[in-house]
Parts: structure tokens; sequence; C-alpha cells
């Protein structure tokens, strides 16, 4: 595979031509770089108010290069919700703590994520507060506003089937969730992605205990 290679101050490239034989000899370079060889600096896309730049690609298309991103749309999958949210923190990434450390959002980080939006989903859905901080997690139904007999119904059958995961049922409660992101910034201008839940969430929780102890 070839890789991203700087050469002066011509750019980078991504050809082979530059590099060694196996055997330690030069490759005798028999043509001038081509555009479509190109390569181009990374995004490194930051928490912060949104700044996205379009650049023109190969066939006239575009990719949009996300510099600072604040929200992003994220999936509930058990509840199949979607909601827009605020990314509150970059929390881990599996391939550079670096990337941790400057709140660079790339796709497979993980995120904390604000709760508001699912919380008040699954208030309005299923008819049920969760409750603050600091209280044993009881739950209350809410009845603040008018409802037909029929949507009152409704919920009564939602409610049979209700099953939530107690990490992110915590998670809830304490007003941040972990979400891993699934797009990628520097490509699509979007930090979109998934709400971490059952054995990945597990798995990400450990991961991070971890290198908070290392």
């Amino acid at each position: 595979a070839s890789s991203l290679s700087t050469v002066g101050s011509m750019g980078i490239t991504r050809d082979s031509r530059h590099k060694h034989r196996p055997t330690g000899g030069r490759m005798p370079v028999h043509q001038k770089k081509r555009k479509f060889e190109l390569g181009r600096p990374p995004a490194h896309t930051k928490l912060g108010p949104k700044r996205v730049r379009a650049v023109r690609c190969f066939g006239g298309n575009l990719k949009y290069r996300a510099l600072r991103l604040e929200a992003g749309n994220f999936a509930w999958g058990s509840e199949n919700c979607t909601r827009p949210t605020r990314i509150v923190d970059v929390v881990y990434n599996a391939s550079n703590n670096e990337l941790v450390r400057t709140k660079v959002l790339v796709k497979n980080c993980i995120v904390q994520i604000d709760a508001t939006p699912f919380k008040a989903w699954y208030t309005k859905h299923y008819g049920v507060e969760l409750t603050k901080k600091g209280k044993k997690a009881e739950e209350t139904t809410t009845e603040k506003e008018k409802q037909s007999g029929h949507v009152l119904a409704k919920i009564r059958a939602r409610q049979r089937d209700r099953k939530l995961d107690p990490l992110v049922e915590e998670q809830l409660v304490g007003g941040r969730i972990l979400a891993c992101v699934s797009s990628r910034p520097g490509q699509t201008g979007r930090a979109d992605g998934y709400i971490l839940e059952g054995k990945e969430l597990e798995f990400y929780r450990r991961a991070m205990q971890k290198k908070k102890k290392a």
C-alpha cells in the first residue's frame, strides 16, 4: 500500500516511486507526480462552534472538511430513537491518547453527549420520569398534561415491554451518555453516531478505567 509522504515543500503525495526496494536500492523515477496521487493534511476536527469547509475533489465531487463541530445526530439503537444533541467531551480513543487530550473528533472515538433530548423522549414515550441524581432510581408516572384514553392505553402497552439497561439509566439520570462517533468528520463534515449499550458499553467503561489507572 502506498503511504503519505512529503517531498520538500511540494505537498503530500501517495505514490510509491519515492520508496526504496526491499533490498534498499532506489527505484528509477520515470514520471512526475500526478494530480490523482495527491494527499491532503488531516482535518483534526476539534470541539467548538461549527466550522466546515468544502474541498473540491477528483471528478468535481465535494468533501466537507469539518474543522470544528459541537453537535451531531445520535441514535439510541434499542429504542429506535435518533436525536440531535450536543457533544460535551471526547473521553476515549483506542488509537491515540493525544487525540483525547486535544479533543479531536474522528470516526470511532468515544464521546460524552448531552442526555436531555433522550431523557425527554423517554418520558414522553413511556410516561415515565427517571429520578434525579442521588435518589434511588425509582420511576414515577407523569400525569402533568391531560391525555386522551387512547394515548394512555398506548403508554400502558409500551410499559409492558419496557426494558432499560441499568448502565444507560444511570447515565440518563446523570445527564451525560457515552456514545461512539460512526461518521467521518473530516470527510462528511458531520459527527453522527450511536449510544453505547450492553457489552460494548461495558467494554469501553473497563477500557477507560484501565487508562485512568495507568
